[in-house]
């Protein structure tokens, strides 16, 4: 016969199991990998820029390209995700003053980004994408 302590602690273990299940299920679902797409307003009240951002998770680590000037694809460099947290850096050609680094931060909650692009001394500006529907 199974005492009450043992029950007990059978219960809890079960309920640890299913809650350890239902959450990587969710964790799975939560990938950064796929395309996403945001607009920048136009300086000096010109037209929007729109970016795309084309991400592939393996674990851990991101990799892709952005859209950059001209149309064309820009690999980011350093790309991570930890917790739904996102960082990736790219660098962009400067002409006369070097290149420029550009480091981008974001929250992933399902598909929507939101964060901080941070580029030299400046200020960061806000970004938000959302996942393209392929």
């Amino acid at each position: 016969m199974i005492n009450r302590r043992m029950f007990s602690f059978v219960a809890v273990l079960a309920a640890v199991a299913l809650f350890a299940g239902a959450f990587s299920a969710v964790a799975a679902d939560a990938t950064a990998t796929g395309t996403w797409k945001w607009s920048t307003p136009g300086r000096n009240n010109g037209p929007a820029r729109e970016s795309v951002l084309k991400l592939k998770q393996d674990g851990e680590k991101l990799t892709g390209t952005i859209t950059g000037r001209n149309n064309t694809d820009i690999e980011i460099k350093d790309g991570t995700i930890k917790a739904g947290e996102i960082s990736f850096k790219v660098v962009r050609t400067g002409g006369n003053n070097g290149d420029i680094t550009i480091t981008y931060t974001g929250k992933l909650e399902g598909d929507t980004i939101t964060g901080k692009i941070a580029m030299g001394t400046g200020d960061p500006r806000d970004w938000k994408a959302t996942r393209a529907k392929e």
